[in-house]
């Protein structure tokens, strides 16, 4: 769906981890490894959460057994009791509802190592599609094709990253150039460290 090239998010994430000597990597919401490409490349290990067995499959396909995928969504987590040193989170949070969101960001804190990395890439309300659709709550709006978006801003992002480490909230167009079919979306790169 969004080809095999990683996010630009996923670039500069594997470039800090790999500059911070991370090596075990966690990344929910998974999809089919486009952006496990990068971590990969740099000689991480990866491990993924993934709720569509389609999007495993794929996956496996393209890696074969050399990672691990685990199935569920991530209100299942912890899937196993590792502790990693960065986790990555490329357009996920977004989609959830306030509960999930905060069990989402406490469930990846708790499998982080000390000073290890945790970087979320979620929607911003400074995107073109915000304020769209139906509204659910306060900055959340569900799409004319019935996905379920919560927009975040500065002060969403303090309030629901703040406790977890919280070092950098920068906001980020993705991808970084207009491609061919593809316009720039505005986004937040969250950055805690623990």
């Amino acid at each position: 769906m969004w080809g095999f090239e990683p996010a630009d998010a996923a670039v500069s994430t594997a470039d800090l981890f790999q500059k911070n000597g991370l090596k075990e990597i966690l990344i929910p919401g998974f999809g089919y490894g486009r952006n496990a490409k990068v971590f990969i490349a740099k000689g991480m290990n990866v491990t993924g959460i993934e709720i569509s067995e389609t999007a495993i499959e794929l996956a496996k396909n393209h890696f074969g057994e050399s990672i691990k995928v685990y199935h569920g969504g991530v209100n299942d987590m912890p899937f196993d009791k590792k502790m990693y040193d960065g986790i990555f989170c490329y357009a996920l949070i977004h989609l959830l509802n306030e509960k999930e969101r905060v069990a989402l960001i406490d469930n990846c804190y708790k499998q982080l190592q000390p000073g290890g990395y945790m970087v979320f890439v979620a929607i911003s309300k400074n995107t073109a599609t915000y304020g769209k659709g139906s509204a659910i709550s306060k900055d959340r709006y569900e799409t004319t094709h019935g996905i379920k978006l919560f927009y975040y801003d500065y002060v969403s992002v303090a309030r629901e990253f703040g406790g977890y480490g919280l070092i950098e909230a920068k906001e980020i167009d993705e991808p970084a150039k207009n491609l061919e079919k593809k316009s720039s979306m505005k986004f937040w790169r969250i950055t805690c460290r623990k």
